[in-house]
């Protein structure tokens, strides 16, 4: 079961949620399935990956600089 990451189409939310099998994700603020699969950090490398550390913040899996908070 892989975490994806969306952007809303409808109303430009991003998250993060857990698909399990044939399931079709909704928007986690206003429901729309419109969504927009977002290429995650990890899978954009090829060979071997860079640690990012978690924001110090918010705990945000983009590291510094990407503070939920802000």
């Amino acid at each position: 079961m892989p975490i994806y990451e969306y952007a809303c189409r409808a109303c430009g939310h991003e998250f993060e949620t857990l698909v399990r099998g044939s399931e079709t994700p909704s928007c986690a603020k206003c429901a729309s399935a419109e969504l927009e699969k977002k290429l995650s950090i990890f899978a954009a490398h090829g060979g071997e990956a860079e640690p990012v550390s978690a924001c110090g913040t918010c705990g945000h899996p983009g590291g510094p600089g990407s503070c939920a908070l802000n």
